[in-house]
């Protein structure tokens, strides 16, 4: 495993574990939590293009970088650059794209871009699948956690 793949997989585990704690994103205009509604059914996702358990898993799971712009009923989010502590001579930039209304992996795709810096410039540098397919389990995962929490306190939606 090449170090910037380490430096980011030391780094995750942290920033699941922070964003496991508190959901602290604001809430998009016309955009409710996947428990909102009376039932939690088709008014949990009025308006909304993609999955609501998709897109707050991947909210959730990409919390530990700066957001940059996100577009719930496009089903994209974008952050900003991260430098890991640990690391500061490269620097990550994800996006992620929700592409349909099924919990399914097939509707995500996550794309991460690597930055090292060389004599002063910031150049493109390799990313490894392993690590890409390894956050979009990830954000499954969670996603999956979620539908199982609002499951479980009896609201049901469409997913």
């Amino acid at each position: 495993m090449s170090r910037p793949s380490l430096a980011l997989l030391l780094l995750l585990p942290l920033a699941l574990g922070l964003a496991g704690c508190a959901s602290t994103a604001p809430k998009q205009e016309g955009f409710g939590d996947p428990g909102a509604g009376a039932k939690g059914g088709a008014a949990a996702n009025a308006g909304v293009g993609v999955n609501a358990y998709l897109w707050r898993g991947a909210l959730d799971t990409l919390s530990f970088m700066p957001l940059a712009s996100e577009d719930p009923f496009g089903g994209v989010i974008i952050t900003d650059w991260f430098q890991p502590p640990s690391s500061p001579g490269e620097r990550f930039r994800a996006t992620a794209y929700i592409l349909g209304r099924g919990l399914r992996a097939d509707a995500l795709r996550v794309a991460i871009f690597r930055q090292v810096q060389q004599n002063g410039q910031w150049v493109d540098a390799a990313m490894s699948k392993t690590t890409i397919s390894e956050i979009e389990n990830k954000i499954l995962a969670r996603a999956r956690e979620l539908r199982t929490e609002a499951l479980a306190h009896g609201v049901a939606g469409p997913y």
